[in-house]
């Protein structure tokens, strides 16, 4: 099934890449250079797709990074959530061990006979527990 819906996205994804692409094959000329349109000093030619695409790569890796960090606090408070976690839970098991290590020598109480009043399971009529 996963790789049904990975052929269902994958395939359409690289024909629009390649249709993109072929479109879109003439040159261009990137310039870095603010101050000299004419002849820049700092200049690539590149076909068109790859300008395109390149930003497209470069935007959502941005997006990403940028929302790694903002969601950094988040992060960093379920690491600490998780740690106190941790601590109680084994709090909670070292006072259940205390607990029963304190019982094993007192005498259990025997549990209370079912006899009832409406009967030997101590359930009434519906089944519900009394």
């Amino acid at each position: 099934m996963r790789k049904f819906f990975t052929a269902l996205v994958v395939i359409p994804l690289g024909l629009i890449f390649v249709i993109f692409a072929v479109a879109n094959r003439h040159l261009v000329t990137v310039s870095f250079d603010p101050f000299n349109s004419t002849t820049p000093t700092v200049a690539v030619t590149l076909p068109l797709f790859v300008v395109i695409i390149a930003v497209a790569i470069l935007g959502v890796a941005a997006g990403g990074m940028a929302t790694w960090f903002r969601q950094g606090r988040w992060r960093r408070a379920a690491r600490q959530h998780e740690a106190d976690a941790r601590q109680v839970r084994a709090q909670l098991a070292d006072l259940r061990a205390d607990q029963a290590a304190s019982r094993g020598g007192q005498q259990r109480l025997p549990a209370p006979l079912q006899g009832g009043f409406y009967g030997s399971a101590g359930r009434d009529k519906q089944g519900a527990t009394l």
